[in-house]
């Protein structure tokens, strides 16, 4: 997926270089293309929220609309210092965000050791500011925790996959890992695109390293780790 001004820029801009925004939202449809649930809160009391980047986000998407478990996709930006900013604004690399997938699951069916495992396996984790052909900081690879919970198992798993990449001779993960900030609607055509256009670009792809299942189960609870 290429934006207008992608590729130009491969550094994240500072708060002072960041473009302006605006401060409207973008409008969000009612329904989700697929599944006809909400793509905006408030979602039900049960479910519980990932939000990740993993390049383009139309492919993504795709990737965990299709999990079961999985109650309602979009996609929008985050990560970065411009309100409200435009596809064509984060493509030119001057936002500071990455293109996100907002995934709201629920946990009594599957977990966030699922998703994490859709995302791990779902791109190439040790690109930079590049997943594929798409270039710039829109394009890192990002993972973005709302809970202690969500942080722990984020970097476990994240450990996990990084000796495996390892031993395949991959270099090392470059994945952002921080707390989940606001995240910015995209424009309406930009949800469920691919369920939209079936034939449309997908630059999504894996490593084809399977990352370790079990890894949270096996680890101690926090407040005993280390002794």
């Amino acid at each position: 997926m290429f934006g207008m001004f992608a590729g130009h820029r491969t550094t994240m801009p500072a708060p002072g270089e960041a473009l302006p925004g605006r401060a409207q939202r973008m409008p969000v449809p009612d329904a989700h293309f697929v599944n006809g649930h909400p793509l905006e809160p408030p979602f039900p009391e049960w479910s519980e929220c990932a939000l990740v980047g993993m390049g383009c986000f139309w492919g993504a998407e795709r990737l965990f609309w299709q999990a079961p478990g999985v109650y309602t996709t979009a996609v929008g930006y985050a990560g970065g210092h411009t309100p409200n900013p435009s596809y064509e604004e984060v493509c030119s690399g001057l936002t500071g965000h990455t293109e996100a997938v907002l995934v709201v699951f629920d946990p009594r069916v599957t977990s966030y050791e699922e998703m994490l495992l859709i995302f791990w396996e779902g791109h190439d984790p040790t690109q930079g500011m590049r997943q594929g052909n798409d270039v710039g900081p829109q394009s890192r690879s990002a993972l973005y925790w709302s809970s202690e919970e969500q942080r722990r198992a984020a970097e476990a798993t994240r450990e996990a996959y990084q000796q495996r990449l390892g031993q395949a001779r991959y270099g090392a993960i470059t994945t952002e890992l921080a707390p989940a900030g606001e995240f910015y609607y995209a424009e309406s055509y930009h949800q469920q695109y691919l369920a939209q256009n079936p034939d449309g670009y997908c630059g999504i792809g894996g490593t084809g390293i399977a990352c370790p299942r079990g890894v949270l189960g096996a680890a101690p609870p926090a407040d005993v780790a280390g002794g």
